[in-house]
């Protein structure tokens, strides 16, 4: 029996409009808790997700740490680089700048510190939730060892520059890759280079029938729900569409709206 090929990528996309999209919290954020801290990322593990999206830097002497911005000034009490610090001096930052007295003891984690806390959690859990790794400013060797060491390297994504993720490509030849994508004429350039496990496509360029094209070619539509877009008809939409995950701030809001979208609310 022969199927078209157009036959066939449309019963794909029906199977995976079928599909409820997996979420990722950003940064780990939760409205009660400072990004990127271990109290944010405990308090996102009792929600539905699939990933938690990190975002890892290097101190001065070499230890890796989580944090988005480059300098210390907006989330911290500190302020400059964060490269031009030890994780001695690292630590004795608050890490809960906005938040108030309850937070202004919480720390910069390490990535060790957040490892060590995921691993605990699916080991008790039958839900595993895996990490979504934005590498900022990382040599791959070391971030490797690391997740290997606590078993997270296999189920992990890895978002960053085409560039970082060839070399990583060659220290972990099995990374997830995920490379940004904006639009359908980079596809096969980025996919004859890098053979990703993901795409990263800005929310605004997300259409049905780029999704099943990336899809057609065994890769997974990842997309960033943040800001203008964090609305449940924004939520909904992508999911007809059929994204396999979307990453927000908001992993509560995001999950009710696709619980109403697959009871058709």
């Amino acid at each position: 029996m022969k199927i078209h090929v157009s036959c066939l990528l449309w019963l794909l996309s029906i199977g995976t409009m079928c599909a409820q999209p997996f979420i990722s919290a950003h940064r780990g954020t939760t409205p009660t808790a400072p990004e990127n801290t271990i109290a944010t990322f405990k308090a996102v593990l009792e929600m539905p997700v699939k990933y938690i999206e990190i975002d890892v830097r290097t101190t001065k002497d070499g230890h890796l740490v989580i944090l988005h911005d480059g300098n210390l000034d907006r989330t911290t009490s500190g302020f400059g680089p964060v490269q031009n610090l030890t994780l001695t001096e690292v630590k004795q930052l608050s890490a809960g700048k906005g938040f108030g007295e309850k937070f202004k003891d919480e720390r910069i984690p390490t990535l060790r510190e957040v490892c060590q806390l995921l691993r605990d959690w699916n080991a008790s859990h039958p839900a595993r939730v895996n990490l979504y790794v934005d590498c900022k400013a990382v040599a791959p060797q070391l971030l490797v060892d690391e997740l290997n060491e606590f078993d997270l390297l296999t189920d992990a994504v890895f978002y960053g520059s085409d560039g970082f993720l060839a070399s990583l490509k060659q220290v972990a030849p099995r990374a997830k890759l995920m490379p940004s994508l904006k639009n359908a004429e980079e596809l096969a350039g980025k996919i004859e280079k890098l053979h990703p496990y993901a795409f990263d496509v800005r929310w605004p360029s997300l259409t049905r029938e780029l999704i099943q094209q990336i899809h057609a070619q065994g890769i997974q539509v990842f997309s960033d729900a943040l800001g203008f877009f964090e609305n449940a008809d924004q939520y909904k939409k992508a999911a007809q569409m059929g994204i396999d995950v979307i990453q927000t701030d908001y992993a509560l809001k995001v999950s009710q709206a696709l619980t109403d979208w697959k009871a058709g609310k």
